[in-house]
Order: C-alpha cells, then sequence, then structure tokens
C-alpha cells in the first residue's frame, strides 16, 4: 500500500521582534534573524527581509531544479547560483506605492554536472513550471531571466 502524500500543508513560522527592524524568526526547529544594516536603523543580524526573499528564490531553484533534473534523468551535479535585482525602493522609503518593488532578477545557474547545455536548457523549462517562489515572483509581475549553463 502506497503512502500518499498531502496536496496541501499548512506553513508555520513564529517571530518575536525586539525592535522596529529586527525579527528574530522560528521555523520548525530553526531560529535566525531578519534585520536591516546599521546604517537604516538596524542591527544587521541577519540579511534584510527584501534579501532574504531573493535567498528564497536561490534556494527554491536548487531545491527544484535538482528535483526536475532527477525527473528528467539529467545529471546536474551541484550548482553555483547567482541572482541580480533590480528593486525600486520607492515603496520601502514610503516615497510612493510601488506596484512590482522587484522589477527584474536575473539568475545564473552554473551546473557542475556532466548535463549539457540542451539537457540544462530541459532543466530549466522545468524548474519555470514548478518552483513556487519563481511563480510568486512572475505572479507579482517580476521579470525572471534564468540563464543555465554549465560551470566552467
Amino acid at each position: 500500500m502506497a503512502i500518499k502524500m498531502k496536496t496541501e500543508v499548512t506553513l508555520r513560522a513564529e517571530a518575536c521582534c525586539p525592535s522596529h527592524s529586527r525579527a528574530d524568526i522560528a521555523i520548525r526547529d530553526l531560529r535566525f534573524a531578519i534585520d536591516e544594516p546599521v546604517a537604516r536603523g538596524g542591527t544587521n543580524a541577519g540579511p534584510t527581509p527584501t534579501d532574504t526573499a531573493l535567498a528564497a528564490l536561490i534556494g527554491c531553484t536548487n531545491v527544484i531544479g535538482h528535483k526536475c533534473a532527477d525527473a528528467l534523468g539529467v545529471d546536474i551535479g551541484d550548482l553555483d547560483i547567482d541572482a541580480q535585482c533590480i528593486f525600486d525602493r520607492r515603496g520601502v522609503t514610503l516615497e510612493e506605492e510601488i506596484a512590482i518593488p522587484f522589477r527584474r532578477i536575473e539568475l545564473t545557474v552554473r551546473s557542475h554536472g556532466p548535463a549539457d547545455e540542451a539537457a540544462l536548457q530541459r532543466v530549466a523549462s522545468e524548474v519555470r513550471k514548478y518552483c513556487p517562489l519563481s511563480k510568486l515572483f512572475t505572479a507579482a509581475g517580476t521579470e525572471i531571466v534564468e540563464i543555465w549553463q554549465k560551470a566552467p
């Protein structure tokens, strides 16, 4: 008898926010800080909320990339992923409401595995279908450019 996985789950996180800029987050058995740099009145105890969102996209691209590669029978090996984001700060500075604060994100994904360029592009195509963070950004109007390539 096969065990059927749930199709919907509830994600939970808790935070204690000891200052205007810092949130000490608890998720599962993990604890970490989200904070602003000293120059913006924080204590620099962790990444900013916007940095955290960008990092989440990198992490999700890695996880879903490997799942898609496995499903396709493609060995992508370890990945290096760089992200560059054009971020409109007018919203966070309260200058004006911004509909699309993360305007453009460019992800460069470098594979250290034996997969050739064609196989990497098949994996990339699947990642775009399944990565929840990529879908979240895209649905919010962010242009995402993914460049998948073999590592030098």
